[in-house]
Parts: C-alpha cells; sequence; structure tokens
C-alpha cells in the first residue's frame, strides 16, 4: 500500500523482530521522522507482505524463530519480480554474522543495542539508494518505451516506401523512364538498410533492458555456420575474396550449445558479414574448434586491422569507426548483447595492416548422463 501525506508519497519501511518492545520502539522512532511504519513478529509474515505489495525499505533483525533474517534476505534476492529493496540488518554484538548477511544480499548493517540517530543515518542513506535506483530503473523504462514506440512509428512508412518502391520497379504503374531503374533500386536498398537499422536499435535496447525472451534449444555449431557462410558465399565471390572453414572436421561429431538459433544466426551473420565487407583482398576464415566446456569459433581475416585506440569502442552502441564501409555501429553491440545473454564472450585481436581475428566462446551443452 503506497503511504501518502497531501501529495507527496510517503517511504513505506518494513520492521520485522520478535520482540515487541524493539518493533514498538523502532516505529515510534522512524514514524517520528515521517516515515509510513508497519511491523511484523516473523519472517513468514512479513515474507507474504514483501510479495504482495514491496515497501522502499526493511528493517530486519538477524535472530528470529522460523525462518531468521538470513533465510528471509536470501528469498528476496532470488525473487526476480520484486523491484530492488535495501534490506538493513540488526544483529547482536555477539553475532559473528555481519558477512553472512551481507553475502546473502543485505545492504547494510546495525549493531544492537540500536543508537537511534545511527539508526536514522542509515535509513535516510538506504533510501536515497532506492530512490536513486527507481529513478535509474524509471529513465530506463521510459528509453525502452520511445525507442520502442519511435520504432513501431519508423517501420509503419518503411514497410510501406518498400512495397510501394517494389510495385514501381515492377512496372505497376507503367514503364520507368530511362535510368529510373537504378535510381529506384539504390532507393530500395537504402530503404532496407534504414529498416534494418531500427530493428537492430529495438534489439539493442530490448537486450539492454533484460526484456528479451530467447528460445533456447540445442544448436549443432557446425549445422548454423555452414548455413550462415552459405548465405554469405555470393557476397565474398562478388568480392574476390576466400571464404574458408574447417566444418569438414565436424560433420559427424557435431559441436552442440544450448542457445536461440535465430539469434545465434544473427550474431555470427554480423560477425562473418563485417570480416568479407571490411576485407578488400586476401581471404575469411572460420575456425571451429571445442575446449572441455567451450565451444571457440574464431572469424579471421586479412582486412586493414584496427587501431588499439579503437578496439575498446567497437562495442559501443553508435560507434561505426572510420572506415568507407562503416554502418551504423549497431551490428556488434547487438552480437556482444547476445553473445552475453547466453553466458558466452567475444574477444578480438587485430593488427594494422594485417586484419583482425574475432573469438566467440559459448558454453557447450553436455550430454545427459
Amino acid at each position: 500500500m503506497t503511504a501518502y501525506r497531501g501529495s507527496a508519497k510517503v517511504d513505506r519501511i518494513l520492521v520485522v523482530d520478535d520482540t515487541p518492545d524493539n518493533l514498538f520502539l523502532t516505529q515510534a522512532i522512524l514514524e517520528e521522522e515521517g516515515y509510513h511504519i508497519e511491523t511484523f513478529e516473523n519472517g513468514t509474515d512479513a515474507l507474504a507482505e514483501i510479495e504482495a505489495d514491496p515497501p522502499d525499505l526493511i528493517l530486519l533483525d538477524v535472530m528470529m524463530p522460523g525462518i531468521d533474517g538470513f533465510e528471509v534476505t536470501r528469498r528476496i534476492r532470488q525473487n526476480e519480480k520484486l523491484p530492488f529493496i535495501p534490506i538493513l540488518l540488526i544483529t547482536a554484538h555477539d553475532q559473528p554474522s555481519v558477512a553472512q548477511g551481507l553475502d546473502t544480499g543485505a545492504d547494510d548493517f546495525i549493531r544492537k543495542p540500536v543508537n537511534f540517530d545511527e539508526l536514522l543515518a542509515r535509513v535516510r542513506s538506504l533510501l536515497k539508494l532506492k530512490h536513486s535506483v527507481d529513478e535509474r530503473d524509471l529513465i530506463a523504462r521510459q528509453r525502452e518505451d520511445f525507442v520502442s514506440r519511435l520504432t513501431h512509428d519508423l517501420r509503419t512508412p518503411m514497410v510501406a516506401a518498400d512495397r510501394m518502391l517494389a510495385l514501381i520497379s515492377q512496372g505497376a504503374f507503367g514503364e520507368l523512364p530511362e535510368g529510373m531503374n537504378e535510381a529506384i533500386s539504390i532507393m530500395i536498398r537504402s530503404n532496407k538498410n534504414l529498416l534494418e537499422m531500427v530493428n537492430m536499435l529495438l534489439e539493442v535496447y530490448r537486450y539492454e533492458a533484460g526484456r528479451k525472451t530467447l528460445s533456447m534449444i540445442p544448436v549443432a555449431l557446425c549445422d548454423l555456420l555452414a548455413e550462415v557462410l552459405e548465405g554469405l558465399s555470393p557476397i565474398a565471390i562478388d568480392s574476390g575474396l576466400a571464404l574458408e572453414s574447417n566444418l569438414d572436421e565436424f560433420m559427424d561429431k557435431q559441436i552442440v550449445v544450448m542457445g536461440d538459433r535465430l539469434e545465434l544466426h544473427r550474431v555470427f551473420t554480423n560477425l562473418i558479414g563485417n570480416a568479407v565487407k571490411f576485407t578488400e583482398s586476401g581471404s575469411v576464415k572460420v575456425h571451429l574448434s571445442a575446449k572441455p566446456d567451450r565451444a571457440v569459433i574464431a572469424i579471421k581475416d586479412t582486412g586493414t586491422g584496427i587501431p588499439p585506440e579503437q578496439l575498446d569502442m567497437l562495442f559501443q552502441p553508435f560507434w561505426s569507426g572510420k572506415h568507407k564501409r562503416s554502418g551504423s555501429g549497431l551490428g556488434l553491440p547487438l552480437a556482444q548483447q547476445i553473445v552475453t545473454a547466453h553466458l558466452g564472450s567475444i574477444q578480438i585481436e587485430s593488427e594494422v595492416g594485417k586484419g583482425s581475428t574475432f573469438t566467440i566462446e559459448l558454453p557447450i551443452e553436455q550430454p545427459a548422463t
């Protein structure tokens, strides 16, 4: 229950202690400071209230019968549906429990007998932390909502333009004047590139906001990589590049990872596609290998390479470098977000004039025993 004084929201604090005198005294001190206080004498009832109506702060006695303060803290931190709630543990001087409480997920502690000036200072500090986190989360939600609405509003006219341009290109409105076919083709490509950038922007923010849902299934990496290479082969041939791999070695002994196949396809299409795009001569090689518990995919090109001072910027959204073929600067940040969501990692090694190697590691799906 949200508490208000006039039009102003009042911070709501739950105090949990199995000693009624402690509850009464703490409640009186905090209510005098203008806080809305609710009290509970056991962890079970407190957890039920916290799940039903999360407070702004929890003052929690460590030693209680039944569910103690450590267990209450652990259950709160394990409940992903709850927002961030600061927890202040109250411990006795003779209890060596501070480290255990902080490891369990508490944010601060205070020892008995409680000094009330110290208690009020810690309460104010934790409530400032709570307000800061809430403000950050609100800004993140507003940003995600803005991006979602923006991309939706942009997609609609771009999809309509794409269809209209296709009809014009096909002669649905009459024969085109000489030279117009090339102009229409350029417009179609530009519109599709813009639509792809809009879609990618939405995906980046979905991952950043933790709102992307992955459909995890066993994925045979060899098959997936072969599919990506087949799709990129015509581009490599047109550019005069050799597109090589060692996938033949794994046709009979597949390396399987748990992942979202479409998202992993997006990662490898982006990384291998970038290698092809930024390599003007030579080759792009895809090397698959396995550690005891990790699959390793190395994508090596003979392109121009990346200066050392730019390596740390590669995965920053909208940073696209100075290469003449640089794109929107969203592909690599999205690839990193996807790999991280799969509990994997991306590393890069590059030398100017000699090329770059992107190495992706993903956890291998172990066969059932």
